[in-house]
């Protein structure tokens, strides 16, 4: 079975087209593929699929390394825009492509000799409500710089749904191993959280450049998330720390983040990279 290593900014995945045949027992395919010692190495693996909807041809279906089904990942969307452009399987720069968390649009920047560089992804609005993160609690209310007691320690939380559950920290110093790999396990699996959460723990600059570590949902720590850093856009300027333009700094890389006052919706744009391709036997 073909498949394309890709990455964007150090979130890894492994690509296959699976626009004629889907692959059978996906979590555990997913499983044995991103293990990086006896597999390919990755944080998942990202199907390519026909659409079935009206005015959308491609469709993107996602697994973590543990197996789980995931909603979406906005740097796995901006390499399936590159995957699909840069072999002509879309010739539109501006192009719409299904995910288990909506149709989202994607927008190819930079190009040479029809390669994607860099693209922008419409991440869609972010959501509020505890209903649709969801947490447990009043699910018309919402959970906005509120105190969160883990074991012995608080934390000030913002949490919101890009299409997937977040939950956003704000420190006073930049994000230290203990606090990341220690709480970020426990956080991700509290019972506030009935589908488990993605937690952001965050720390704003001197130059005002947000400095972001994430535990992601299924995958542990990884070198960057999309919609971790659509959700800290969100919450920065929530919290006063940021206007709505704002630059993120993971540790793979940067991405410039917009939460449109025009639209609502939250706007992704960073690089798109291949790594390598192989079978898979």
């Amino acid at each position: 079975m073909p498949f394309v290593k890709m990455e964007g900014i150090g979130n890894d995945y492994v690509y296959i087209d699976a626009r004629d045949r889907v692959p059978d027992n996906l979590p555990e395919l997913a499983r044995r593929m991103s293990d990086r010692h006896f597999g390919v190495g990755s944080d998942g693996i990202i199907l390519i699929r026909r659409s079935g909807l009206k005015g959308v041809r491609h469709r993107m279906q996602m697994f973590n390394a543990d197996g789980s089904e995931s909603e979406m990942c906005g740097n796995g969307l901006r390499c399936v825009a590159k995957f699909l452009y840069d072999r002509k399987l879309e010739k539109q720069e501006t192009f719409p492509v299904e995910t288990g968390a909506g149709v989202l649009t994607v927008t190819v920047t930079e190009q040479q000799s029809h390669v994607a560089h860099r693209i922008r992804v419409n991440m869609g609005p972010p959501r509020f409500l505890k209903g649709e993160i969801p947490m447990q609690g009043d699910a018309a209310s919402k959970c906005l710089i509120e105190p969160f007691m883990v074991g012995n320690r608080e934390f000030i939380i913002t949490a919101l749904s890009m299409g997937n559950p977040h939950c956003v920290i704000f420190l006073d110093k930049p994000p230290t191993d203990d606090l990341v790999l220690g709480f970020g396990p426990q956080i991700e699996k509290h019972p506030l959280f009935p589908r488990r959460t993605n937690v952001e723990f965050v720390y704003k600059q001197p130059d005002g450049t947000l400095l972001q570590r994430t535990w992601e949902r299924g995958a542990g720590e990884t070198l960057a998330c999309g919609t971790g850093a659509s959700a800290v856009c969100v919450a920065a300027h929530l919290n006063g720390l940021a206007g709505r333009k704002v630059k993120i700094r993971l540790l793979g890389g940067e991405l410039d983040m917009e939460w449109s006052e025009q639209d609502n919706c939250v706007y992704k744009t960073g690089p798109a990279r291949e790594v390598f391709s192989g079978v898979w036997t």
